[in-house]
């Protein structure tokens, strides 16, 4: 049943051109927002915690802080509303997951930043 699921997925879902980027990363995601009869297009910048799911059900988590509230939001790779996805800085981490990235504050909470 799964491989009918995996081939259902890959034949009929449109993969979009993403940049790579993981845990640790910067990045800007572009997302259309419809109010009303219009639509407008809107960031949010802020730091992946977590890139998790295969194929067409894959997320992932951004979180970044307005004023002094930390603030998350998943998006899914296959959202339609999705326009763009660039990577701002590549940071380094040791972890796929960074939820102890939440409880830091301060000079605690930088992530140093890649070499490429």
């Amino acid at each position: 049943m799964e491989s009918l699921v995996k081939f259902v997925q890959d034949e009929f879902v449109t993969k979009k051109d993403l940049p790579e980027f993981g845990a640790g990363d910067t990045i800007t995601v572009y997302y259309e927002i419809k109010e009303g009869n219009k639509t407008r297009t809107q960031f949010f910048r802020g730091t992946v915690i977590q890139r998790r799911g295969s194929g067409a059900s894959e997320t992932f988590t951004i979180r970044k802080m307005s004023g002094s509230i930390g603030v998350e939001r998943i998006f899914p790779v296959n959202l339609p509303a999705l326009q763009k996805i660039e990577v701002n800085k590549r940071g380094k981490v040791r972890r796929a997951r960074i939820f102890y990235f939440r409880g830091l504050t301060g000079k605690k909470a930088r992530i140093k930043e890649r070499r490429a």
